[in-house]
């Protein structure tokens, strides 16, 4: 070191004791010496930065230089598969001026500031000691020896809920340093499922589809043909998986095998085209017409057929009430009422004793000429005569018995 200079790799470095030297001895005739002292002490600032990033480093800095450094190289965001396995690198070296107790913590870094990070495994005193989750906690482990420079540790059977950003810290005092690593596990794209809408007819327009049910998003998807180029009429869309074909036509027909992938993984599936003649429009709408045509006339004719049943049944009912409401009461046979009472009274006959009946009977009439009573001659007294005469008067329907008297 010479007047506050110090020479690195035979460059010599000015220090901010050789800056300030400077500006304080000036001459002070200079004209503007405020503006000189700001500018020796931007230079000043401007070598504390190159200190602090160690890319000029004076042998003033290297007294303060933490020799503790992790070491570990790799792409600091990692984006894996559910259910692949990931190792996340943790390398570090040391120094002999680093003489306190070794600790090692992994943790998941909080996206919430002020939270607490979480640890998940350390490593202290010789020990290993496991702090995550149950379910985590079996996934999970050190690659390497902590103790001796390899801190890497490994999850298997990774999960979408293990997203994170993992930091890896390492502790000797008064050494100290650490090392985030982002951890993005996404889901594969499932099989997709090919179909073809719009039809296969020679000279219209069709669409084949092509969709995934799951896998992380942004899914891309790729029509491609299996023998012979694309159709120059297709237009497919990457994002939703469709292949819009115009003005289709036999040379169009073949295999098709649509892609889906996403950063993890990708699938496939396959559709044949096929090519058919367009049937005769004008024959199926007029069959489609006559068709409903006839189906209306026979509704018709079943409603008729319901109209005419009911009328009939109607007429019938109608035509019987009146029938019973003009005819007379059928003649009753007193002789027969008379056996039947007899016969309903359990009335025995006797051997040699004549039984009348009403019809031989002469009733007594009043002046009105209707009859209020029969008298059977047999039950008439002896002393009663009867007229000897033969005359019968005829019998007329009395309603308030039920036959003729």
């Amino acid at each position: 070191m010479t007047n506050g200079m110090q020479r690195e790799g035979g460059v010599s470095v000015e220090t901010p004791f050789s800056l300030f030297q400077e500006a304080t001895t000036r001459k002070s005739t200079e004209r503007k010496p405020v503006i000189t002292l700001l500018c020796c002490l931007f230079r000043v600032f401007i070598l504390i930065r190159l200190c602090i990033k160690r890319q000029v480093v004076p042998d003033s800095c290297l007294d303060h230089a933490a020799a503790l450094q992790v070491t570990s190289t790799g792409p600091q965001t990692i984006k894996k598969a559910q259910g692949e396995n990931v190792v996340l690198g943790c390398t570090y070296s040391e120094s002999p001026s680093d003489v306190g107790q070794l600790d090692v913590e992994w943790s998941i870094v909080s996206p919430d500031m002020t939270q607490k990070d979480s640890v998940i495994l350390a490593y202290s005193g010789g020990q290993e000691y496991q702090l995550a989750s149950p379910d985590l906690k079996s996934r999970l482990k050190f690659v390497g020896d902590p103790s001796r420079g390899d801190a890497t540790i490994s999850i298997t059977s990774l999960r979408v809920s293990e997203t994170a950003t993992y930091q890896c810290k390492v502790k000797k005092p008064p050494g100290i340093d650490s090392r985030k690593i982002t951890l993005v596990v996404l889901v594969r794209p499932s099989v997709p499922k090919c179909w073809v809408e719009n039809g296969e007819v020679i000279g219209g327009s069709l669409s084949l589809r092509c969709k995934s049910s799951e896998g992380s998003i942004p899914l891309t998807y790729k029509w491609t043909r299996e023998t012979g180029s694309m159709p120059p009429t297709a237009t497919q869309n990457p994002q939703t998986g469709q292949m819009l074909i115009s003005n289709h036509s036999q040379s169009y027909t073949g295999s098709y095998i649509c892609e889906v992938s996403n950063e993890v993984g990708k699938e496939q599936c396959k559709y044949t085209l096929n090519a058919y003649n367009p049937t005769n429009k004008a024959g199926i709408i007029a069959g489609a017409v006559i068709g409903a045509l006839l189906l209306l006339l026979l509704l018709l004719l079943l409603i008729w057929l319901l109209i005419c049943c009911c009328q009939k049944r109607r007429y019938e009912k109608e035509t019987a009430n009146e029938i019973k409401e003009d005819a007379a009461a059928p003649e009753s046979r007193p002789a027969s009422r008379h056996s039947s009472y007899r016969s309903i009274m359990s009335y025995h006959t006797h051997h040699g004793i004549n039984y009348n009946s009403v019809r031989n009977s002469q009733p007594n009439r009043t002046q009105s000429g209707r009859s209020n009573t029969y008298t059977d001659r047999s039950q008439v007294p002896p002393q009663v005569s009867l007229p000897a005469s033969g005359y019968k008067p005829p019998l007329r329907y009395d309603s308030r018995y039920g036959y003729p008297v």
